[in-house]
């Protein structure tokens, strides 16, 4: 079986695209070629891998199993062309993050780190943490940030901060005078919540749905800062990273509340298959990030 590199990157493009001609497309070949190389390639396996129909591609049982040992094959060429490229290493991370992590400190992070290594290319998505950690499982990220106590399989995790939810309240609101309380006992009162598909809201959701969550949602917005702004406004109340919420607490009217639920404090951590396995760039991405400490929660 001698199964070109190039046949691989098709086949993957194609399944993440969903399409055959967007997927030849990307690989800048017409459709009836990428089609005959796929077709080569299940050949070749002795496996069908797609189903075809007018409505797309989807991938077989066979299909999945080659998608996951594709994507691991094509990045451990990345990252040996990585470790042998001399002294400036470049090559591309993939990073899947939380809501918190992609919104609030891994832009600035990421920023100085890039400045410092101007041929490396990062691709960061927002992500809910059990697609973060699947992803980091079969090969589609190489880091995954997220918050909180999870079950991560065999992955590597690292702690690199502390991750503690505050609650924002109006400065005249009927709670601001408390120092600390349980989250449930917020309930009676309309809150503010992040855009479907955030970690926060997942995890809120998740936690608090027996406390009435979702009886108490009012608005969701795209932003901390939008969360903060309509605090302030009176619309409601909101979980919010302490980091952000001391943040937007320098220019608006907040009140910032202890949570004394323990899962209020949550450490922060990067998974990785293995981080000795990583390239050059990568594992001085998580170094970088480990020794930073950023994103913690901010003293006082």
């Amino acid at each position: 079986m001698h199964i070109q590199l190039q046949d691989l990157q098709l086949f993957v493009q194609v399944a993440e695209a969903g399409n055959l001609t967007r997927g030849a497309q990307r690989a800048f070949l017409s459709p009836p070629a990428a089609s005959a190389r796929i077709r080569a390639l299940e050949d070749q396996l002795g496996a069908q891998v797609l189903y075809r129909s007018n409505k797309g591609i989807s991938l077989t049982q066979a299909g999945e199993t080659l998608l996951q040992h594709a994507r691991l094959i094509l990045r451990q060429v990345d990252f040996l062309k990585d470790d042998f490229a001399g002294d400036e290493f470049g090559g591309h991370v993939r990073i899947f993050a939380n809501t918190t992590a992609v919104t609030e400190f891994l832009p600035e992070f990421l920023a100085g780190f890039m400045a410092e290594h101007p041929h490396l290319t990062v691709d960061l998505q927002e992500r809910l943490t059990h697609d973060i950690l699947r992803s980091i499982q079969d090969g589609t990220a190489d880091l995954g940030i997220f918050s909180g106590e999870v079950d991560a399989g065999d992955l590597e995790v690292i702690r690199f901060s502390t991750d503690r939810l505050v609650l924002a309240t109006p400065q005249d609101h009927p709670l601001a005078d408390c120092r600390e309380l349980r989250f449930a006992d917020t309930l009676e009162h309309e809150h503010i919540g992040l855009h479907e598909g955030s970690t926060l809201l997942a995890f809120l959701r998740g936690l608090m749905e027996k406390n009435g969550y979702e009886r108490a949602l009012r608005i969701q917005v795209r932003s901390f800062e939008a969360m903060c702004r309509l605090v302030e406004a009176g619309v409601g109340i909101g979980v919010v990273p302490e980091s952000a919420a001391r943040r937007h607490a320098r220019t608006m009217r907040l009140s910032l509340l202890r949570l004394s639920d323990s899962w209020a404090t949550r450490d922060r951590c990067v998974a990785v298959r293995s981080r000795s396995a990583l390239p050059r760039s990568a594992r001085a991405l998580v170094d970088a990030l480990v020794q930073s400490g950023i994103g913690g929660d901010v003293a006082g």
